[in-house]
This record gives structure tokens, C-alpha cells and sequence, in this order.
């Protein structure tokens, strides 16, 4: 006779499902009735167990390998446990500590891809799990002052002082050598007449000015403002992701595929799709969790990744997360990403006292 499946999980089905989550992504192997007998502590038969492991299957949220008679979770059974039966726990002090000591280390200064930098080696280490986290978002990016140095090979260095003192280096490329003299009039020019704006704003009025007078004016003006085109950044510039402990995946057996792996790892490089994945996250409000499938990203298949938004001044300005197999210990790595979050925004936040 065929057991009825179509309502929820009762409560015992529910503790079932959650001990065999929880063994599964314990040591990865498929979890047998005998197994889940003894670790769910209920006091029934293994055949008991089986029947539910049997109901739990036809609802979809468990399913048997081609060799095994155990089970493992699917993907709708995660998405369950994470919805419903998770226990999440609070990260250990040590765990805290290590976050808090790296974003002490960064905070004194001013260069945002180093601060993303320290903070995803940091949450990649604490989680043992590939750690992405992007650049944070400027509000506002005023130039104070740029230079330029010949580097040789008609190329040259562009240096810019924005907000109080962070600097970015940027290696322009023109179409002949210019002396350092030309150079000097040419940032002189630049800073005489841009300094303290907003560098979206002065890529609009370089352009209209070349625009509006390149029949007056002389070849080195024309070309100083080809120099600012090209070494202030577009609009967007700020997008990207640092993304640290990539080798920590080869050590799940899921993920272990060489070519899987190489086409996860070019993703990571590349930056474009997975971005596309974080803009969602930024969207959306708390901690996200995208398990599998859900991603809509076919190399996540097997992976999950959590993110959650940092903020400053209240205003979302970057996301931080973590991926790994969809077996990651969700209880403890969810709490991390969130806390992770909220380090990274009140270390940020120039209103913190």
C-alpha cells in the first residue's frame, strides 16, 4: 500500500531528516537506517526508521546513491533543514577574536582591496571554505591630487591621491613617449582645475571640454585630457570581488573533479558571473544561502555559497561569503558570514566611536 507523502514532514520524520543531515555533512558518507537508529536517539526500530527514511525519499528530500544503501540529503532536503530544522550556533570567541584582529590590522588604513583582502583570508581560515568578498562601494571618491611618471615604452604611471590619502597606481598606455616636463604640466593642468571634485563627475567635464574647445586648444592640452580619460577609473571600476582559499574545495570529495574544479577556479578569475550572483545578494536583506541549483549558476551544482551585505551609514556598500560543498556545516558557517558582516560595516563606518 502506498504511504501518504504529500503533507509535511511529521515531527519524528522532521528529527530523522535532521540527524542524517547533520552525520552526512559530518564525514560525507551515506547515512543508513542502523546509523540513524542510534544517532537520533528516538528509541524505534531500524525498521521504524526505514519507513520514514522511505517517506522522507518519496517527498524528495533524501535520495540513494548508485552504490549505497544509505542516504543522503538533496537539495530540497538542505533547503529544509536550513528553513526549518537547523540549530545554528554562535561563533566561538577565538573565531570572533581572529576576525576582529584582522580588521584591526587593516582598518588603520585606507586601501579597500587590502581590507577585503585580510578579511576573506581571514573568513576563508576560520570556515575552511573558498571565501569572496567585494570591494566596498564608495559613496563618494573626491581626487586630491594625481601624477604622472614615465615608465618607458610609451607608458606611463598614473598616481592619484582620492578621498583623505588613499592611492591608487594606474599604468596608462599612449600613443608616443612624453617627457617628464610634458607629464608635469600636464597633472598641474589636472590639478589646477580638478582637485577636490568627485572623479565620476570629472571624467564628464574632461570629455565635454575636449568636446567643446579641441579646435582651440594645443596638442599637449588635448592629450592631457586623453591622460585623465584614461587613468581615472570608469564608473563601475569599483566592481569586484577578492576571493581567497580556493584550494580549500579540493578537499571535499563532491568537488573533487579536476575540469569541475579548473572551471570553478576560471569563474573566480574571470569575476563576471559570480558577481552577478553577489549583486543578488546585495539586493536582498541578512544572510542569503543559495544551495545548489538555486544558484542558477551550473558550476554551483554541487556547491553552496553564503552571503550576507555589509553596511556603512546604514547603506549596503559590499556583500561577503563563502562557498563549499553543498554538505557545508551550516549551523556554524552561516552565523560566521553574518557576524563577518557586521565587523566588516562597523570597522567601515567612520561614525563608530
Amino acid at each position: 500500500m502506498k504511504r501518504n507523502t504529500t503533507a509535511a514532514p511529521d515531527e519524528r520524520a522532521r528529527h530523522i531528516l535532521r540527524t542524517l543531515v547533520e552525520e552526512f555533512i559530518r564525514d560525507g558518507q551515506p547515512v543508513g537506517s542502523r546509523t540513524l537508529t542510534t544517532a537520533s536517539g528516538l528509541g524505534v526500530s531500524p525498521a521504524t526508521v526505514r519507513n520514514v527514511m522511505a517517506d522522507l525519499e518519496n517527498l524528495g528530500f533524501i535520495t540513494a546513491p548508485h552504490t549505497s544503501a544509505g542516504r543522503v540529503p538533496t537539495p530540497k532536503g538542505y533547503r529544509f533543514f536550513v528553513d526549518t530544522l537547523v540549530q545554528f550556533r554562535q561563533p566561538a570567541a577565538r573565531e570572533i577574536t581572529a576576525l576582529q584582529s584582522r580588521l584591526s590590522d587593516e582598518q588603520g588604513g585606507t586601501d579597500r582591496k587590502q581590507l577585503a583582502e585580510g578579511v576573506s583570508s581571514a573568513l576563508s581560515s576560520i570556515t575552511s571554505l573558498a571565501s569572496l568578498v567585494t570591494l566596498p562601494r564608495q559613496q563618494s571618491v573626491m581626487l586630491r591630487q594625481i601624477e604622472f611618471l614615465p615608465i618607458g615604452e610609451r607608458r606611463v604611471l598614473a598616481i592619484l591621491v582620492i578621498n583623505d590619502s588613499e592611492v591608487q597606481n594606474r599604468v596608462i598606455h599612449l600613443e608616443r613617449d612624453y617627457t617628464e616636463s610634458e607629464l608635469r604640466r600636464a597633472a598641474n593642468y589636472l590639478n589646477e582645475n580638478f582637485a577636490g571634485r568627485d572623479l565620476s563627475q570629472i571624467r564628464l567635464q574632461v570629455l565635454e571640454e575636449l568636446q567643446r574647445t579641441q579646435e582651440s586648444m594645443n596638442q599637449l592640452m588635448i592629450d592631457t585630457i586623453a591622460f585623465a580619460q584614461k587613468a581615472l577609473p570608469d564608473e563601475g571600476s569599483d566592481a569586484g570581488f577578492v576571493v581567497r582559499g580556493e584550494t580549500k574545495l579540493m578537499g571535499f570529495e563532491e568537488l573533487s573533479d579536476v575540469e569541475r574544479l579548473r572551471q570553478l577556479f576560471e569563474a573566480f578569475s574571470q569575476q563576471r558571473e559570480l558577481l552577478g550572483l553577489l549583486d543578488r545578494s546585495i539586493e536582498a536583506e541578512g544572510v542569503q544561502i543559495f544551495i545548489g541549483e538555486e544558484s542558477g549558476y551550473q558550476l554551483l551544482d554541487n556547491c553552496s555559497l553564503v552571503t550576507a551585505p555589509y553596511r556603512v551609514d546604514d547603506e549596503i556598500v559590499g556583500v561577503l561569503g563563502v562557498i563549499g560543498p553543498t554538505r557545508m556545516a551550516y549551523e556554524r558557517v552561516v552565523p560566521i558570514v553574518d557576524v563577518a558582516a557586521k565587523l566588516v560595516g562597523a570597522a567601515l563606518n567612520p561614525n563608530q566611536a
